[in-house]
């Protein structure tokens, strides 16, 4: 993980959804602290397990992997591990909170329960009527017509088997209240 910038180039820094798909937190958060300056900023949204996760439960540990698998993520940490990881490297953190768990009557995940109630915009009908069983159904068996016939490539079905398995995911590590694609923080590199 070597960014090919010099050392205290940039004023701030900010990452969205990506951080997470590094080994460790500890090697990208380090990268972002040496190209920060004195003083610098590094504002991040990241995906991360909540301080309910419990790596020694089974189910737990299911569901993570599931995230994990589906999403092209090494390993996902408790929010604690990714506040421990930017002391580690230096960073003074001033806030953090989990923006997912603010109390709203309609959460993050509900396009993908495949939930048509809930929809809020035209546009959201047709994100949550492919989620719906018969979304699903339709999708798949499309897949796997243009799959038949060369429109697609092989493996496209089971691709898109991956995803699915990996979106029930979110949603049952969110309703149990185990992960967050929104922790936000703030952290500052020392003068």
């Amino acid at each position: 993980m070597e960014m090919p910038f010099e050392d205290n180039s940039f004023d701030a820094v900010y990452a969205i959804e990506a951080t997470c798909h590094a080994p460790v937190f500890e090697g990208v958060y380090g990268e972002i602290y040496r190209v920060l300056k004195p003083g610098g900023s590094f504002g991040c949204y990241e995906w991360c397990m909540t301080e309910h996760y419990d790596e020694s439960n089974p189910e737990h540990r299911e569901i993570a992997h599931r995230i994990e698998i589906g999403n092209g993520i090494p390993k996902m940490r408790r929010t604690d591990v990714c506040l421990n990881a930017l002391k580690n490297v230096g960073f003074d953190v001033l806030m953090n909170q989990d923006l997912a768990d603010m109390g709203d009557a309609i959460q993050w995940y509900y396009p993908l329960e495949g939930d048509i109630r809930k929809c809020q915009t035209v546009k959201d009908v047709f994100t949550t009527l492919a989620m719906t069983k018969l979304g699903r159904f339709t999708t798949t068996n499309l897949v796997r017509v243009l799959e038949k016939v060369g429109l697609a490539p092989q493996g496209t079905v089971e691709t898109q088997k991956f995803l699915e398995t990996a979106a029930d995911a979110l949603v049952e590590g969110a309703r149990k209240n185990l992960f967050t694609p929104m922790f936000f923080f703030v952290a500052k590199k020392p003068e």
